[in-house]
């Protein structure tokens, strides 16, 4: 995909097209800004780690137009009710999306892997003159003035320096343009991995009254079991004293899911993947005309989805910056203090605070600090005002509502 438009230079180069990244293209797009969005891949990337959509993205993404909610609605799995389970009592604690209906027009999470999104707003991208979409090119460099960026580009047809107003690190944990910035990625990473493995067996019809989205305590071992449009993937945690070998063999897969559900024969593996965690935020969000988004800002455990929706909200954040100071010439300095300010908070003061706690409830061996736990979520869920306010924070109303009076 080609700038239709070859006269015009970006204005806004963003380094990284997964959803952070192919949302802040298509926000910029609506408004006719020109920008470059470059990915390494070779195709719109295919990633399996998120799938889950909060109401406050499902929001934000309804702004962007161009369709693009409603065929993610009509491709993803609308999940109305989440449950806290038990293992070892058979006790669980479910809470009713439907008590923020008053709150939101769209009372659910939805389920569907983040490489629909990118590959929706791909084709919608297709069809704006302002944008140069290109794969196999990676960002490797850049030098930056008062008065702009030199983006430093590498593909395969060579390498080659293009000026820009502004360069988005969208461009994942890894982030080069955060590297090439020397912003520090201060926090830490867990030693053990989680495995993730997809299959079609249909665990709802095992598991009574099970949900589309559940986390299953037990001290032995727990999981989060949760279903996309396509099929059941389940959560497990791993032991830092394995091989990656061992804990994506059949045998070792195998067993972890006859311990969630034993039958006679082997479950049909489709998908299978290992991945380190981290709990990480980067020291400021900007260096000048150079601004991180999405994992190249803050990466966290997956335990509550908070991680895509987050960089999400960064994009459609920083979307308002980048145009302000475009369109009506603002001094992108303090703008980018603002961002800064906000999206920083969000992700140290909240995000790292309550996946870090997710991860510590979810892992506890204490079957009495279990059972606590278990009776709390209970309490919870039973009472109506009690239950709104958990699924109000966890879907990340208050933190967005409270960084905005900052």
């Amino acid at each position: 995909m080609n700038l239709k438009d070859p006269e015009r230079e970006p204005e806004v180069i963003i380094a990284g097209a997964g959803p952070v990244g192919s949302v802040l293209a298509l926000s910029l797009a609506r408004r006719n800004i020109a920008l470059t969005l470059l990915e390494q891949a070779p195709a719109p990337p295919v990633d399996l780690r998120a799938s889950t959509f909060h109401p406050t993205s499902l929001e934000m993404i309804a702004g962007l137009g161009d369709s693009v909610l409603e065929e993610m609605l009509a491709r993803g799995l609308k999940v109305d009710r989440y449950q806290y389970r038990d293992r070892v009592t058979g006790e669980v604690a479910e809470f009713q999306m439907r008590l923020i209906a008053d709150e939101t027009p769209y009372p659910y999470r939805l389920q569907l892997e983040q490489y629909e999104l990118t590959r929706i707003i791909a084709a919608r991208l297709a069809h704006y003159s302002c944008v140069d979409y290109r794969f196999n090119a990676r960002v490797s460099g850049f030098d930056q003035d008062d008065e702009g960026v030199r983006v430093h580009i590498e593909a395969p047809e060579g390498r080659e320096t293009v000026r820009t107003r502004f360069l988005a690190g969208c461009d994942g944990a890894g982030s080069q343009v955060r590297k090439s910035a020397r912003i520090h990625y201060g926090g830490f990473t867990y030693a053990e991995k989680f495995l993730v493995v997809s299959t079609d067996f249909p665990f709802e019809e095992v598991f009574d009254n099970l949900s589309w989205v559940n986390y299953i305590s037990d001290p032995e071992e727990w999981c989060v079991i949760l279903r996309t449009d396509k099929i059941w993937r389940v959560l497990f945690p791993t032991s830092a004293e394995d091989s990656d070998d061992k804990l994506l063999g059949d045998a070792h897969i195998q067993e972890r899911l006859q311990h969630l559900y034993g039958r006679n024969e082997n479950y049909r593996v489709r998908r299978r993947s290992l991945y380190r965690v981290h709990q990480r935020v980067a020291e400021t969000y900007f260096r000048n005309r150079v601004v991180l988004a999405g994992d190249a800002a803050h990466i966290n455990n997956p335990l509550g989805g908070m991680g895509m929706n987050g960089g999400l909200h960064d994009a459609f954040n920083l979307a308002d910056k980048l145009a302000r100071s475009i369109e009506q010439r603002q001094d992108h300095v303090p703008l980018f203090e603002q961002y800064d300010r906000r999206r920083r908070l969000i992700a140290v003061d909240f995000v790292q605070r309550h996946t870090i706690d997710n991860k510590k409830l979810m892992e506890a061996k204490d079957p009495d600090a279990q059972q606590k736990r278990q009776q709390m979520l209970m309490a919870t869920a039973a009472d109506p005002q009690r239950a709104k306010e958990f699924i109000m924070e966890r879907a990340m109303f208050y933190c967005l509502r409270d960084s905005l009076e900052k």
